[in-house]
């Protein structure tokens, strides 16, 4: 086996592991961080395994963190079909973008090839970024709002089958399934201008509201 397949198929454990135990983390004990706050600057390594400070995003202009589901999402899979198209339109306007996910970096690259993502990729397997930026787990609402209803009490021979259907079909859910994602638009000073956090696995914002962000962002 390779050592992105190793990876995947330890990632394949924990999805079913953190799928039976259900959501847990899904209260903030104090306000995460808002727009007009500085933005948290955790160190996290990218797809080569090179650590890189958050802050070195935004020093030459405005960033758009794009902290991702986990990388075995369906509907994830929309969001880098948009996100590869709105690319160039953040370029031109002087952003720079960067993915933030739960994959290691070999993972990590594996995934942004195949998916076309041509922006820096990195890996938080710790959650220490996701932690910061006030990014917690879902309630059973939020993501298996479309599954049949026996699905809600998340049982393991359930969750088992869907994992064995979906690496059948060449997509392996991995990670942690609860863990909703976000979108962050910081300015050049290192000021949250946009903290967008999903209230279900589908809610990628309308790309006007980022533009419009990162326009703000750079005045």
């Amino acid at each position: 086996m390779s050592v992105v397949e190793d990876q995947v198929r330890a990632a394949e454990e924990e999805f079913i592991a953190l799928f039976v135990r259900g959501p847990a983390d899904d209260r903030w004990e104090e306000l995460p961080p808002q727009v007009g706050d500085p933005a948290p600057d955790p160190r996290l390594p990218d797809s080569t395994g090179a650590e890189r400070a958050l802050s070195e995003l935004w020093s030459d202009g405005p960033a758009l963190l794009v902290f991702w589901r986990h990388y075995g999402c369906g509907c994830g899979a929309e969001r880098a079909e948009r996100l590869r198209s709105e690319l160039a339109d953040y370029a031109a306007m002087g952003a720079t973008v960067a993915v933030i996910g739960q994959g290691e970096p070999e993972r990590s690259a594996a995934w942004a090839e195949k998916n076309g993502i041509d922006c820096p990729v990195l890996s938080d397997v710790d959650y220490r970024a996701y932690r910061a930026y006030g990014l917690k787990e879902a309630q059973i609402s939020q993501v298996l709002f479309d599954a049949p209803e026996e699905f809600w009490s998340h049982p393991r021979e359930l969750g088992e089958e869907l994992a064995e259907s979906r690496r059948k079909g060449g997509s392996p859910l991995v990670d942690n399934p609860w863990l909703l994602p976000g979108e962050f638009a910081v300015d050049r000073e290192g000021v949250i201008r946009l903290a967008y956090r999903y209230q279900y696995c589908e809610d990628w914002p309308d790309p006007r509201v980022l533009t419009t962000a990162l326009r703000l962002a750079t005045r």
